[in-house]
């Protein structure tokens, strides 16, 4: 898959870094929120000096991780995970998955040197009061698909034939993978069905 930059949603995550309050990264599914924070702002915080240990990283949508959807089982696991006074950055994607995340997220924030970042994308996340469930402990960052630049930028190539693709395909970062019309056409397909339909 090409590499995709998003330059201004990253900007917008490291302008939030240890601000105190839970980054909430919300948007569609697929439009590119686990890229962000697990590839795009993982990579700024390495290299940025952070060491690997002190970034925490939990996928609550994979099913490996199923047992850490246990709201006190999670927290549990991230509070072990703590070693040291150094600053920890706690990432959890697709956080709606737990049951009363909102706690356990405000919770995390108790623990004085952790900096705590989510995704979520179902419609919970996207109704404008998401923030309120943090009583005022949440920073939203709203992601949308690839804008025609960003999607430009990844392509490159003759501007007016990518255009085209993204007039008729869209901005969603997965599109970029596919082989040709066909396949982008079946993949759409299988997101409007499977997940958007379902």
């Amino acid at each position: 898959m090409k590499t995709i930059a998003r330059d201004d949603y990253l900007q917008q995550l490291i302008d939030r870094k240890h601000n105190g309050l839970v980054k909430i990264v919300t948007g569609i599914r697929r439009c590119g929120k686990s890229y962000l924070l697990f590839t795009l702002f993982k990579q700024h915080l390495l290299d940025s000096g952070v060491p690997e240990d002190h970034i925490i990283e939990i996928a609550l949508d994979d099913r490996a991780n199923k047992s850490l959807r246990d709201p006190d089982v999670c927290y549990q696991y991230v509070k072990n995970s703590i070693k040291d006074n150094g600053l920890y950055y706690v990432m959890l994607d697709e956080v709606q998955f737990m049951p009363d995340f909102e706690d356990v997220l405000n919770g995390f924030l108790h623990f004085g040197n952790a900096d705590v970042y989510v995704t979520g994308s179902n419609s919970r996340f996207l109704s404008t009061d998401i923030i309120t469930e943090f009583r005022g402990r949440g920073d939203e960052i709203r992601v949308h698909p690839l804008s025609f630049a960003e999607y430009y930028a990844a392509v490159q190539g003759d501007w007016t034939d990518a255009w085209n693709d993204y007039m008729t395909f869209g901005g969603l970062p997965l599109v970029l993978a596919q082989p040709d019309d066909t396949a982008k056409t079946a993949y759409l397909n299988h997101l409007m069905d499977e997940i958007y339909l379902r």
